[in-house]
């Protein structure tokens, strides 16, 4: 063994067995930055001072592992609190770093990065600047000092098994040739991954759809190249393509960033990504799924300090809200929320959620997958590769006292049934349902096999709903609608002007800027109770509703039409009503 190897060794076994839970100088100072700058919460620095007594992990990885800040929050407040400058992705190095006799495993076990040598000073790459110990070692087996960079643990790692995953094959004679090319495949993805330039284009192509306001990013492999489009407003538009030969890097530093399985490009996957982005904290949901040409990835973008839980900014007029609010208020029953999918349902339930989110009631959510995370409310993500469905999670929550329940989606009859049982047992019971029309959902549900009189006991208001894009207000253009068309869709005559899109620099010339709710409710009257009891179809039951008052979204469309919002032709886009 090598005196380097021995000194490193020497340390590790001094340090094992002085272990202790107590917490050093610098990690109290750090906690004490962490409550002045108001990073995280009393409630969250409590309980994290509670674990750090029931644990063998450092502070810094509890503050990860409890979520309490992100790799990117973690890095830079680590960087700010020791005084030390943040690895840009220029200075990471390309291949292994020749420090002495160079300890791998330390490295590895340490979670530090050799990044290079300048001036007979070692740099290096922590993630964990508390961790004095591994400098301290450094210092001593290599007799150098030591200049310090922060960066995020995942690059780290990333870089450590880039550059120093052993590169020779197995020799057992078992092994295919087909699977020996795999690994070298495998491997070299994972070089290409963390290799800067892809690094760079990937925050690049984040970076963009941040500040396009999109909801999805979409990498699409092709035979020509790697087709990237955004998704803004509800509608998919071009972005760039990129040469067919870095597409496959490009999804693997997806893959790599969402802690998914590099080597498995046979099945979809699903992931999430944690970042700070332009100063926000923003989650992304990232699917990968096999394509004729290699994967795709789609990556959902969930800011969090984007999303508006309140109803007036949803869209909803004063109408609409008391009619939610009182269905809301009662302590037992069910509300569902129907549209397609991207119609906002979602939305719609955790605004309902907010208003009464009291500490006087216990809410559970059982969602596929957890989108926001709300505060106070126990939130379950679907997990049905282990069984873990939304009628288990339902079933489980009932033995949990629960007041209210929020299940993602009814998607089968044994759902619906223990969501029905729920609303009987006193329970108010939140979801949403895949239908066309408020109207349709009542006989979905009779469709799946719910008897009708344990449906009209329990269910009290079905909303329809879906998002029309909003007249960028800078360049509407007015005119005036026919006198057919004033005729054919009763226009008024008091709304003498509608507007159409327009396009100017501030919109990026789609005319079209944000995005609102239409909205149709339907409240179970004894009138629509009589017809489900006699199974009516979706078309008498909405005519009965309109007959007793309820705005169909095609009519609350060219209200928001009339009030400047936006265009005809975006109402006819998104409603099913097309004359």
């Amino acid at each position: 063994m090598s005196p380097f190897s021995s000194k490193l060794r020497l340390l590790q076994v001094m340090e094992s067995s002085s272990h202790t839970t107590t917490l050093s100088e610098t990690e109290s100072r750090f906690l004490a930055h962490l409550a002045s700058r108001e990073l995280v919460s009393a409630l969250a620095l409590e309980r994290l001072q509670r674990l750090l007594d029931e644990t063998t992990d450092n502070l810094a990885a509890l503050v990860l592992k409890l979520g309490l800040l992100s790799e990117d929050d973690l890095a830079r407040t680590l960087a700010e609190f020791s005084g030390l400058p943040a690895l840009s992705l220029e200075q990471l190095p390309v291949g292994p770093v020749a420090i002495g006799n160079l300890n791998v495993s330390f490295f590895r076990s340490r979670e530090i990065l050799p990044i290079g040598v300048v001036d007979e000073r070692i740099h290096i790459a922590c993630w964990n600047s508390l961790d004095d110990y591994a400098m301290r070692a450094l210092e001593y087996a290599s007799g150098s000092t030591l200049a310090r960079f922060v960066t995020t643990r995942s690059t780290i790692l990333s870089a450590l098994d880039s550059i120093y995953m052993p590169r020779t094959l197995p020799s057992d004679s078992m092994i295919s040739t087909n699977e020996a090319y795999e690994d070298e495949e495998i491997d070299r993805l994972k070089d290409l991954a963390s290799e800067a330039p892809v690094i760079r284009l990937v925050q690049r192509v984040i970076n963009a759809a941040i500040a396009a306001k999109a909801s999805d990013i979409h990498l699409e492999p092709a035979k020509e190249g790697l087709h990237i489009r955004f998704r803004a407003d509800g509608l998919l538009r071009d972005v760039e393509q990129q040469p067919k030969d870095i597409g496959a890097s490009v999804i693997s530093r997806v893959k790599v960033m969402a802690g998914l399985n590099i080597a498995e490009r046979r099945l979809p996957q699903d992931g999430r990504i944690r970042a700070t982005i332009q100063g926000k904290d923003i989650d992304f949901r990232v699917a990968t799924s096999p394509t004729l040409h290699g994967e795709s990835a789609v990556l959902r973008i969930l800011d969090r300090d984007d999303i508006a839980l309140d109803f007036d900014a949803l869209g909803f007029d004063a109408q609409l809200q008391t009619i939610v609010r009182e269905a809301i208020a009662r302590p037992h029953g069910i509300l569902l929320v129907t549209g397609p999918t991207g119609s906002g349902k979602t939305t719609t339930l955790y605004a309902a959620l907010k208003e009464i989110n009291t500490p006087d009631r216990k809410i559970l959510t059982v969602e596929d997958p957890v989108e926001y995370v709300l505060e106070r409310i126990n939130q379950v993500p679907l997990k049905t590769q282990i069984g873990l469905t939304f009628a288990g999670a339902l079933r489980a929550f009932l033995r949990q006292d629960p007041d209210v329940l929020m299940v993602g989606e009814i998607r089968d009859r044994e759902t619906a049934e223990i969501a029905i049982q729920a609303a009987l047992t006193g329970h108010l019971l939140l979801s949403t349902l895949h239908t066309n029309s408020a109207a349709a959902a009542i006989t979905r549900l009779l469709d799946m096999g719910i008897d009708d009189y344990l449906l009209t006991s329990t269910l009290h208001v079905v909303i329809g709903q879906r998002l029309v894009r909003k007249l960028c207000p800078a360049c509407k253009v007015p005119y005036s609608p026919s006198e057919d068309v004033r005729s054919r869709w009763c226009v008024p005559d008091s709304t003498p002007l509608w507007y159409r899109a327009g396009g100017c620099e501030k919109c990026q010339k789609n005319g079209y800027k944000g995005r609102t709710t239409l909205v149709e409710a339907l409240v179970m009257s004894d009138a629509i109770r009589a017809k489900v009891l006699n199974h009516a179809d979706a078309n008498l039951i909405e005519s009965i509703a309109v007959d007793q008052g309820m705005r169909t979204l095609f009519q609350h469309g060219l209200e928001r039409v009339a009030a400047g919002d936006t265009s005809f032709e975006e109402v006819r886009r998104v409603s099913s009503f097309n004359g």
